[in-house]
């Protein structure tokens, strides 16, 4: 049995090793993978699937996917006369893989926050589950090979509301996801569980005394608060829905962050914030497109043909004519993931350091800019307010103060938004916990009671 986080941007996998959490290496990526996908095709991804899925699974595959499988060969066929490889990659090396030509494939980073989007077809609800398939798949193998043995049994975290607009219809439909993704590769018993709750139930090893905690989780694609009365008394219950005095959950994460720092930090650079000849501001909105990419519709109208058109005109029309080739740049080669991942790792630096320069020169020779905390501040701060105010709705629920805020996630991990959270509960023990594992290893001691 398995603690899994199937996280918005990072994969990882737990076991319970003499009574205690043991996140795992997964190969080569160690013990976090990023959770991004890279194939030569979009067509060839169910192929894949089909071919490294449990035997007994492949037939009732086959026959859910005829029309898919057909596309997906004839795509093999093109790949093979190219002379390309048609191996998906995962983590660090699908990144690696797009940014050699983002023109070139199909590259996902986070389908997680894609789950509970409205509206979906048919066939886009079966290219997810597709992917999230293959993922789960490739963590799957990663872990066997490490533990020499089948694992059947697995705990999923969760947010407390998925990112989507329909509420609990959204949680529905990516909950519909993840479970046929995890019965398709193999799992047999599948549990869900809370991902703050989780990351609580580690928390709660250290406690002496029952204690009233506030679990701020910022995750990569949702924040989700929970309001746990916790005590050493209770670690064994399997049952911990009366100790769950409130929650509360949003979409806002650490995507978020990412694209508002692309967004205020380089955009200024490719003619944001300039004027056209006619002395008007530059309209904003495909900027906000270009960096959207945790938004099917917006990065689909960035990357038409009509906003081709309208780009081009845009450069016409502006003062500055070669910022705005910057941005047709963008989206003439697909680089969106590129500025957002660029914006990222400027985030995880300004953990360590107040500023930090952001190479841009894929866009024009030697160009760059600069960052700092500040920056970071200013472009998070609707984000920021977002959290705080799901901080003080699981406090109003829960009708008592925190006697300790407990945060985790990998955002958590900025002095910045640390500085922030502390301000909301000035007179409150503020902890923060392991920034990627608090989860993995709540998850895992949770399938220890749930399956033993």
């Amino acid at each position: 049995m398995i603690g899994f986080d199937y996280g918005t941007s990072n994969c990882a996998v737990a076991i319970m090793a003499n009574n205690s959490p043991q996140i795992l290496a997964l190969g080569e990526h160690g013990r976090y993978i990023p959770s991004t996908l890279y194939s030569p095709s979009r067509d060839v991804i169910v192929n894949w699937l089909q071919q490294h899925l449990p035997t007994n699974n492949q037939v009732a595959f086959k026959q859910q996917r005829q029309l898919q499988l057909q596309k997906g060969t004839a795509a093999l066929r093109e790949l093979r006369l190219d002379g390309i490889n048609s191996e998906l990659s995962f983590g660090q090396q699908a990144l690696n893989n797009y940014l050699e030509d983002p023109e070139e494939g199909y590259y996902i980073k986070s389908p997680k926050s894609f789950l509970g989007a409205s509206n979906l077809m048919p066939q886009q609800i079966a290219l997810f589950e597709d992917i999230v398939a293959a993922m789960m798949l490739n963590i799957k193998k990663l872990t066997e090979q490490n533990l020499q043995h089948d694992i059947t049994k697995t705990v999923i975290g969760r947010p407390i509301n998925f990112q989507g607009l329909k509420g609990d219809e959204s949680n529905r439909q990516a909950l519909a996801i993840l479970t046929s993704a995890a019965k398709k590769i193999g799992f047999k018993e599948i549990e869900f569980q809370y991902e703050p709750v989780a990351a609580g139930l580690e928390f709660e090893q250290c406690l002496q005394q029952e204690t009233k905690v506030l679990v701020v989780d910022i995750g990569g694609g949702t924040t989700d608060c929970s309001m746990l009365l916790m005590s050493p008394h209770y670690k064994t219950q399997l049952d911990r829905q009366a100790h769950l005095l409130a929650y509360s959950g949003q979409r806002v994460g650490g995507n978020d962050f990412d694209i508002q720092l692309a967004l205020k930090g380089i955009m200024p650079s490719l003619g944001m914030n300039g004027f056209l000849k006619t002395g008007k501001p530059i309209p904003t909105n495909s900027y906000w497109q270009a960096v959207a990419i945790n938004n099917i519709n917006e990065q689909t109208e960035f990357y038409s043909a009509a906003n081709a058109r309208y780009l081009k005109e845009l450069v016409n029309d502006a003062k500055n004519e070669h910022e705005l080739q910057r941005l047709l740049k963008v989206q003439q080669e697909k680089l969106s993931y590129q500025l957002v991942n660029n914006a990222e790792q400027a985030k995880i630096a300004l953990t360590e350091q107040f500023e930090q320069s952001i190479d841009l020169s894929y866009l024009e020779s030697e160009l760059s800019t600069q960052v700092d905390q500040n920056t970071l501040l200013n472009a998070s701060s609707r984000e920021l307010n977002a959290i705080a105010a799901l901080m003080q709705s699981c406090v109003q629920q829960a009708n008592c103060q925190p006697d300790v805020v407990f945060v985790t996630g990998g955002t958590a991990k900025s002095p910045v938004i640390a500085k922030f959270l502390q301000a909301q509960f000035p007179q409150t023990k503020l902890v923060v916990g392991d920034h990627f594992g608090s989860v993995t290893a709540g998850l895992a001691r949770y399938a220890q009671l749930m399956f033993a």
